[in-house]
């Protein structure tokens, strides 16, 4: 008796997924038509701006590395945009150069050679070890339009105070969410 039961819960589970995937099929479609339309991004990193009358520390440089993979991490899985990696050769040649965030439109050129249609940098400039800002830019690498420009203020130079300044910045200016 317990055999028909198990093969009517049988038919069931496979109609059941059959439906599933009938519906699930579109949607699988529209993400992917929707992920090659999200800005593919060149992130060049941030640069710390120190005019302080004080020396910049190890700290401070490993900060700003931290800021670089947060905003990476953040961008990824945000579902907005797609960050586009640059080869070892590209980041030679752009460590040769000027500083990204002064070098009168490099970045753009920079971008579309990797594949990106957008450029992105930021810098942290510390007025003091009580005062610092950190400044975010993002452009479209075609027409050299600015598409995000934002600034945060933070107070304390700690690795905390950094990470919120940028996650801050992210969840309230670029991604707009409350």
């Amino acid at each position: 008796m317990s055999r028909p039961f198990r093969r009517r819960r049988n038919i069931y589970s496979v109609t059941a997924a059959a439906i599933g995937f009938a519906l699930l099929s579109p949607l699988c479609a529209a993400a992917a038509e929707d992920a090659a339309d999200l800005p593919r991004v060149a992130f060049f990193g941030f640069q710390l701006i120190n005019t302080s009358l004080e020396p910049t520390t190890p700290n401070e440089n490993g900060r700003v590395k931290m800021l670089d993979d947060l905003f990476r991490e953040k961008l990824d899985h945000s579902g907005r945009f797609k960050i586009v990696p640059i080869p070892p050769d590209a980041q030679q040649r752009i460590a040769a150069g000027s500083e990204i965030s002064g070098c009168n439109g490099c970045e753009r050129d920079y971008a579309k050679s990797v594949g990106a249609n957008w450029a992105a940098w930021g810098t942290v400039q510390k007025v003091s070890n009580l005062i610092l800002n950190i400044n975010l830019y993002m452009e479209d690498a075609a027409s050299g339009k600015l598409e995000f420009v934002k600034s945060v203020d933070i107070r304390g130079n700690t690795d905390e105070s950094w990470r919120h300044g940028l996650d801050y910045m992210l969840r309230h200016y670029l991604f707009e969410e409350p």
